[in-house]
C-alpha cells in the first residue's frame, strides 16, 4: 500500500497507541489473542476510513472504534453460541459439515448486520415474518401492536434492508 498522509496518521496512532489499547481490550475481553485481534481490526479499520482529521484525544477516539469491534465480537458469540446449541438438538447424521456450518454462521452474522439499527419491534416484526411465516395479524397479536404498526415496521425494515444491501 502507497505511503499516504492518512497511512502516516494511522501509522502514529499505532506507534503512539497499540500497546494501551490492547491493554484496554484485554480489561473488557480478558483473553489476551482477542484483545490482539480486535486492536488490529480497530487498526484496519481506521485504514478503510477516508480521513482521520479532527481526531483530538486519539485514546478515546480508538476506544469507540474499538468498542463497536467488542460488540460485533460478543454479538457474534452470541449467534454462534445459538447456532451450534440448535446444531446439538439435531441427530448426528442430519448435522451439516463443518464447512456448511461456517457459512450459514456467516450468513446469520450478515443478516445480524444488515438488521442493525433497526429499533427492536421492527426487527422482531421483521424476523417474525420472515423466519417463523408469521401473518401481519399473527404479529400484531404476538407483539401487542395493531395490524397498521406491523405494516409500519415491515415497510420500515424492508426500505432499511435495501438501503444496506444498495446504498
Amino acid at each position: 500500500m502507497p505511503s499516504s498522509p492518512h497511512n502516516a496518521q494511522v501509522g502514529e496512532l499505532y506507534r503512539g497507541h497499540h500497546s494501551w489499547l490492547r491493554g484496554w481490550l484485554f480489561k473488557r475481553l480478558e483473553c489476551q489473542h482477542q484483545a490482539a485481534d480486535l486492536a488490529q481490526d480497530t487498526f484496519l479499520r481506521l485504514l478503510g476510513r477516508d480521513t482521520l482529521q479532527g481526531v483530538r484525544e486519539p485514546r478515546a477516539f480508538l476506544a469507540t472504534v474499538a468498542r463497536g469491534l467488542v460488540v460485533d465480537h460478543f454479538r457474534r458469540q452470541s449467534l454462534e453460541r445459538a447456532w451450534l446449541d440448535s446444531l446439538a438438538a439435531l441427530p448426528e447424521a442430519e448435522s451439516p459439515s463443518a464447512e456448511s456450518r461456517a457459512l450459514v454462521l456467516e450468513t446469520l452474522m450478515e443478516i445480524d448486520r444488515m438488521l442493525d439499527g433497526l429499533r427492536p419491534k421492527v426487527r422482531a416484526a421483521f424476523l417474525l415474518s420472515q423466519l417463523d411465516g408469521l401473518t401481519y395479524p399473527q404479529i400484531a397479536e404476538q407483539l401487542d401492536i395493531s395490524l397498521s404498526s406491523v405494516q409500519q415496521y415491515m415497510t420500515q425494515a424492508f426500505g432499511h434492508c435495501y438501503r444496506v444491501l444498495y446504498a
